[in-house]
């Protein structure tokens, strides 16, 4: 970090990369024709997965496309945890079709496969390829995206992961060629989202900002949205799972989502996503429960590193930590997160999915393999370090 040497201080150096263009709010669905126009887009393949198609949230996308005068096909396969085979399978069934643009429109699965499609059916090969930081060529085929979840953040990154049944875990294939030229964030497109899904994709988020909020690459610009992505969620997510109508909550769960998904495309998760892609990968468990389980034992785990931002999300989580010392504050933080997923339903125990203790050293093993989380966490994790979060955990 460089110093001012004037004024004796450190201070931050760092790049933002965004989507050409995000337009949040009620009623910002009606642009996508217009910006599809302004692109010259032709012949648009919009990506979703069964139960948004199903619940009809793609109707209104291509209604609007098709008025702007664009040919639209519906990929409805998108898998619920997608797969590089999947992808792969998909991009050649699709390879012939000459499309123009491609519309993510759903969860963090069906954005992150509509990723995928836009490098593969562009540049040829497989997923396996791209698989890495920077390993895409060029630009892809132009990406919008459409979150139906208030959730992964994935409108916003430039990161889209898949599952390799093969190696039992999850990898990314990261460039600031899948960046969205639009990211369309309409909180209407998650009013209908079921209870479940709203739990899993809401803990997924704060998981979002809090990681990021204390990763190694955290900065001044991914700590302002992070304290203000972790307020906006743990404000409203108790309330949205008891009451999916309650759409002043909707609408604050889909901008602290969003601003969680700014902060960890730049700021990047740490070791509980680290732990949580072989746990994912090897017993089927979706993210948003594999994050969510994990993150308390990670944030106890990591606490001596950095009490003060503990104490900060502890004041987000709702936590009065006036009288209290810094580490009764920062544990408070760990506390009043675990009894938020408890209240949603969200398992805080291995044990609870099902998860064999015979398992926990495989799982530790494989953990350490996903390097490029684990240096982002703020402490140096060793495998016994592992282990330990494991055993907590179960």
């Amino acid at each position: 970090m460089p110093v001012d040497r004037k004024r004796n201080i450190t201070v931050d150096i760092y790049q933002i990369m965004l989507p050409v263009k995000v337009c949040f709010g009620v009623g910002s669905l009606d642009t996508i024709g217009d910006e599809a126009s302004k692109l010259g887009a032709k012949h648009a393949l919009i990506v979703t997965d069964p139960g948004v198609y199903q619940a009809g949230l793609v109707d209104p996308v291509k209604e609007r496309l098709s008025r702007a005068r664009l040919s639209v096909d519906v990929f409805s396969e998108a898998e619920p945890e997608p797969t590089l085979p999947g992808l792969n399978a998909a991009a050649e069934k699709l390879s012939q079709e000459g499309y123009d643009l491609v519309v993510g429109v759903g969860g963090g699965s069906s954005m992150d496969t509509a990723k995928g499609l836009s490098v593969l059916l562009a540049h040829g090969g497989r997923g396996q390829d791209y698989v890495g930081i920077n390993k895409v060529p060029g630009p892809g085929i132009p990406i919008f995206t459409l979150p139906t979840t208030a959730g992964t953040g994935s409108e916003v990154t430039k990161a889209a992961v898949f599952d390799d049944p093969e190696k039992r875990s999850k990898f990314g294939i990261q460039s600031p060629y899948i960046l969205a030229r639009l990211a369309i964030v309409d909180p209407t497109l998650t009013y209908g989202c079921p209870q479940r899904v709203t739990a899993v994709a809401g803990i997924d988020a704060l998981t979002h900002a809090i990681e990021s909020y204390t990763s190694i690459n955290a900065g001044t610009f991914t700590d302002a949205l992070e304290v203000e992505a972790m307020r906006l969620i743990a404000g409203s997510l108790r309330a949205v799972v008891k009451d999916g109508s309650d759409k002043e909550a909707r609408n604050h769960m889909a901008e602290g989502a969003l601003f969680g998904g700014f902060g960890i495309a730049h700021a990047g998760g740490a070791a509980a996503h680290a732990l949580a892609y072989p746990l994912g990968s090897r017993f089927h468990v979706p993210h948003g429960v594999t994050v969510g389980l994990l993150l308390p034992y990670v944030m106890e785990c990591n606490l001596p590193t950095n009490p003060t931002k503990y104490a900060t999300i502890a004041q987000r989580l709702g936590v009065k930590t006036q009288g209290l010392s810094l580490q009764e504050a920062a544990e408070k933080g760990v506390e009043a997160f675990k009894n938020l997923a408890k209240d949603i339903g969200i398992p805080l125990r291995l044990r609870d999915l099902e998860i064999p203790e015979e398992a926990l050293e495989e799982l530790a093993v494989a953990s350490m393999d996903v390097t490029r989380l684990l240096n982002n966490n703020p402490k140096k994790l060793s495998l016994d370090d592992v282990r330990r979060i494991w055993q907590n955990a179960w």
